[in-house]
């Protein structure tokens, strides 16, 4: 199956400041910014787009139980995932289930942009987390 790069994700700690440094030095253009209050969620995020690459900048808005509110925690803020867009969700989970790879189902949803997504375990992916999404 064609897996095509979508967007990296970046936890950040200061929503304004990583806009409009993404704006301003990188030049890129915000494309959508919008508050999830999701459990597995909870953050704020902006879209920026810097000549047809995404990236969504994450930051947490619950410190006690936002993943990406862990992930700062622990790593300091940064790159949190890099999403691979897939043909067909549910047949990539089937592919990845006959390689053993295993995906967290507690993370599968459908965004506010109708794109279904699922990150994978990252104690079978070299420790990075990987999300799958599609836009059927």
């Amino acid at each position: 199956m064609k897996k095509v790069l979508d967007h990296i994700g970046i936890a950040v700690r200061d929503l304004e400041g990583s806009i409009d440094f993404y704006i301003h030095v990188l030049g890129g253009e915000l494309v959508d910014r919008y508050r999830s209050e999701a459990t597995g969620v909870e953050s704020e995020i902006a879209i920026i787009d810097i000549e047809g690459a995404r990236t969504e900048l994450l930051m947490p808005t619950n410190n006690t139980t936002s993943p990406i509110a862990r992930f700062i925690k622990q790593k300091g803020k940064g790159v949190h995932h890099i999403a691979y867009r897939v043909d067909n969700l549910d047949i990539a989970i089937e592919n990845l289930k006959k390689e053993d790879i295993r995906v967290m189902e507690h993370t599968r949803r459908v965004n506010k942009h109708g794109r279904r997504l699922i990150y994978l375990n990252p104690a079978d992916t070299e420790g990075t987390i990987i999300e799958y999404c599609d836009y059927p």
